[in-house]
């Protein structure tokens, strides 16, 4: 629909969607001085399907928006992971770094989203909730002016103006389709199932991560994949399943592999369906940078709109948050130069910058999900890499993408020309 409407209320930038990627560009515009308005479809507290950990990286991106991350403030602190594969089951310390957090968080999305929105306010964003977007506004030049959106339950026709707008719409990236830019077949989807038990669990120093979804350990229809059961510490824990590449599952049914495999933990674990607290539900996983360009004329993408989830862990929260800084910091770069072709070359930097940041990691995880999707090479890797605790340590920081790069240890640098060696996506 070209054209927009004098009458129309107006903000330097809008961001569509109050999610962590949202929330994250609209504190670092508001920050900024910029006038920023987030429309938000839903009402707070409101569900997301996640697994609720945020790894050290996570931590990290938090602690730069400056959110208190201390126990006293409702955070369930781990420190590492607990790993069963091949019949063995080891425990690892998150690595000892300069640049990251020793630590990881869980808490839950409703709690989360709600929390971020918030802090985004607190710093001057402006947020409306009900508000569906429904399409860009465009003017005569195809540019993207502003949104279309639609209010209350007699869905009111309105809309906003705004020199850019930043899609943090999730998965669904309705905004990016209708600039013609679509999904990339050719890179990993992967889907999540969980839901919430009431368990003596709730409470452990560690996530439990598993890659022996049955009795017999991987199967093609959970690999690429694993399971993992995070104590959210008030009772309950999140337990679920991710396949991390969907074109490599045999077409299965997701629920069940969770089901075979919560049947494997011992009935006073109380992870079975009789404990369940919430119904089971499921969500996609969008990877390695899988729609771009991730700015196109006044649009930029952040989060899962641009496809940025972790392809080695399905690890997603916190590059939500750093791409929204990402495209905040962009925009206000773009901002602060005359319209035109300086704004334009200022903007069109921010796709180049996500490659910069992820493509060879991306690149790298690909590959890993190719092994993964073989259970002969799952149950050999984890039966003989796991008893070697260095090993591990040094595949939880690539998998992490936790490294102190070419300034760290001998691993870090290693990794470092590893992915330094690899094409970016």
């Amino acid at each position: 629909m070209p054209g927009t409407t004098t009458e129309l209320p107006a903000a330097d930038v809008v961001v569509v969607g109050a999610g962590p990627a949202g929330s994250s560009a609209a504190y670092w515009l508001a920050r900024a001085g910029i006038d920023v308005v987030v429309l938000e479809k839903s009402a707070f507290p409101r569900e997301k399907v996640c697994g609720d950990g945020l790894t050290p990286r996570g931590v990290k991106a938090l602690e730069d928006l400056g959110v208190d991350t201390s126990p006293a403030a409702g955070w369930i602190r781990h420190k590492g992971l607990r790993v069963q594969g091949g019949g063995q089951v080891i425990e690892v310390d998150w690595p000892q770094l300069d640049r990251w957090p020793d630590f990881s968080l869980v808490r839950r999305r409703s709690e989360l989203d709600a929390l971020l929105a918030e802090h985004a306010q607190a710093a001057g964003a402006r947020l409306h909730t009900g508000v569906t977007v429904t399409d860009p506004m465009l003017d005569e030049a195809g540019r993207v002016v502003g949104v279309h959106t639609q209010t209350g339950p007699d869905k009111e026709p309105g809309g906003w103006r705004a020199q850019l707008v930043v899609s943090a719409e999730g998965l669904s990236g309705r905004l990016a389709k209708s600039l013609g830019l679509v999904r990339r077949e050719d890179r990993p989807l992967g889907v999540a199932v969980r839901r919430y038990v009431r368990t003596p669990r709730t409470h452990d120093d560690y996530l439990d991560i598993s890659f022996d979804l049955s009795a017999d350990g991987p199967t093609a229809a959970s690999m690429p994949g694993y399971g993992w059961v995070f104590g959210m510490g008030d009772g309950t824990a999140n337990v679920g399943f991710g396949l991390l590449d969907t074109r490599r599952g045999d077409g299965g049914d997701h629920r069940e592999v969770l089901r075979q495999w919560l049947d494997t933990f011992p009935a006073e674990d109380q992870l079975d369906e009789e404990h369940a607290v919430t119904p089971l539900r499921g969500a996609g996983l969008p990877m390695a940078l899988h729609r771009g360009p991730a700015y196109s004329r006044g649009l930029l993408l952040a989060g899962d709109s641009a496809g940025t989830v972790n392809p080695f862990n399905g690890e997603g929260i916190s590059y939500a948050m750093e791409t929204g800084r990402m495209a905040a910091e962009t925009a206000v770069d773009a901002l602060a130069r005359p319209e035109g072709p300086q704004r334009e070359t200022a903007l069109r930097r921010y796709p180049d910058r996500l490659s910069a940041d992820y493509g060879r990691h991306h690149r790298l995880g690909m590959g890993f999900l190719a092994l993964l999707s073989r259970p002969d090479v799952v149950r050999f890797a984890t039966a003989h890499g796991l008893k070697r605790p260095a090993l591990v340590n040094a595949a939880l920081r690539l998998m992490g993408n936790l490294t102190d790069g070419r300034d760290g240890d001998r691993v870090d640098r290693a990794i470092a020309a590893i992915t330094r060696l690899a094409p970016a996506v």
